[in-house]
């Protein structure tokens, strides 16, 4: 794949970047701005080469039209002040305000267009209608860059078709993420461990399927922890529960034993009668859990548990929290997961979305993980094995 070199002297060139800027909001307020700080290295090489950088992204999912809570003006103000410089913003995508606002960019100055999935075309599944969009976003620029490594598993127009239609590159975010990945599915350093949280089991499906062939050790918490425990017979009481996934559980458990894959699942959990920040917790054992109450977090036991199945892994995949990590009550297995994390000797990644912004929010150096990924799905998506489209169509010519 191309990389930025390769697009020769971008002094003067209108570069259009394909950045993930899709922040959590509080009101107009960034509560985590992590996905902003890891767009700036490549943002600042194309700026200190001389680059009219364009920068287009989205935030959250509006409907194909504009909304004022996803505007990605406040992003736009913290750009600037990470950069330390003026960014100009466009009110629009394509239209007048993009346009002007494009043409008044000196050398090593930038813009960031408003929220791309304002526009019917970014996401339609119409390749006409969604070409036609590209196009416009291709007329504002001489060349492309993709770093949004988020969104690179979605066959979207500023993802995906406008990349056929410039000069294009991977930006340094994405090299980055899929050198990372590589390590992780070929040939990765053994011990090999993943651990996997989150709600759903049905969202972890392909990963765990393809995992089982792959990892040494399976670790697994957060909701979907309590379909796995039910598959075993356990009463689960109030908690997340997928019941069309049981069967699917008991042959994941099956399938592991006979591959030799360890299973590790929490021998205890924190459990309250409701899903609130100041429920009462109770630590319960797994196999326990009164009929009246829900699971929150892996116990306490559990974390010192699954701490020590780490202590030796070489690598280390994390993608999902151990419990509701937002409430302090309910945060404990999580922090005991990403503590085990930093003390990896090999490599620890974390695999974006709510790993990442639990991370950040128990108060964690960034630093001490070999890698924060920006892309949850994406990440997960290229574990199963699945192409990426954002990816993919680098490749072409």
């Amino acid at each position: 794949m191309s990389t930025i070199d390769d697009l020769g002297d971008l002094r003067g060139k209108r570069v259009l970047v394909r950045s993930d800027l899709n922040v959590p909001l509080d009101g107009s307020t960034i509560t985590d701005d992590g996905r902003i700080r890891a767009s700036l290295p490549t943002l600042q090489r194309l700026l200190d080469a001389g680059a009219r950088v364009v920068v287009a992204a989205h935030l959250g999912r509006p409907k194909g039209a504009p909304e004022d809570r996803y505007s990605l003006r406040p992003v736009a103000e913290r750009l600037g002040e990470l950069l330390g410089l003026d960014v100009a913003f466009a009110a629009d995508t394509v239209g007048e305000s993009a346009r002007s606002t494009v043409e008044g960019l000196g050398d090593g100055q930038l813009a960031l267009l408003e929220n791309v999935r304002f526009n019917p075309g970014e996401t339609s599944k119409d390749e006409t209608e969604r070409r036609a969009f590209a196009q416009q976003l291709a007329a504002l620029a001489d060349a492309f860059v993709s770093d949004g490594f988020g969104v690179v598993h979605r066959k979207q127009a500023s993802v995906y078709d406008v990349a056929q239609l410039l000069p294009h590159a991977m930006g340094g975010l994405v090299a980055t993420e899929i050198d990372v990945l590589r390590r992780l599915t070929e040939d990765p350093e053994r011990p090999y461990a993943v651990v996997l949280g989150g709600s759903k089991v049905s969202d972890k499906l392909g990963v765990i399927d393809n995992l089982l062939g792959k990892a040494d050790k399976l670790l697994i918490g957060g909701g979907m922890v309590f379909t796995f425990l039910k598959a075993q017979g356990h009463e689960v009481g109030t908690s997340l529960l997928e019941e069309d996934q049981l069967d699917v559980c008991r042959d994941y458990l099956r399938r592991a034993e006979e591959s030799g894959v360890e299973i590790v699942l929490p021998t205890d959990v924190v459990v309250a009668p409701e899903f609130k920040a100041d429920a009462p917790a109770t630590v319960v054992a797994a196999d326990a859990i009164p009929s009246d109450q829900m699971g929150l977090d892996i116990g306490p036991e559990s974390g010192k548990a699954f701490a020590a199945a780490l202590a030796d892994a070489r690598t280390v995949f994390w993608n999902g929290p151990m419990g509701v990590f937002e409430f302090p009550a309910f945060a404990g297995g999580t922090r005991a997961v990403a503590q085990a994390l930093t003390e990896i000797d090999g490599l620890s990644v974390v695999g974006g979305g709510d790993s990442a912004a639990a991370v950040r929010t128990l108060g964690f150096d960034e630093k001490a993980f070999g890698h924060i990924s920006t892309g949850g799905g994406a990440s997960l998506e290229y574990l199963e094995g699945k192409p990426l489209p954002g990816i993919d169509v680098l490749q072409e010519d």
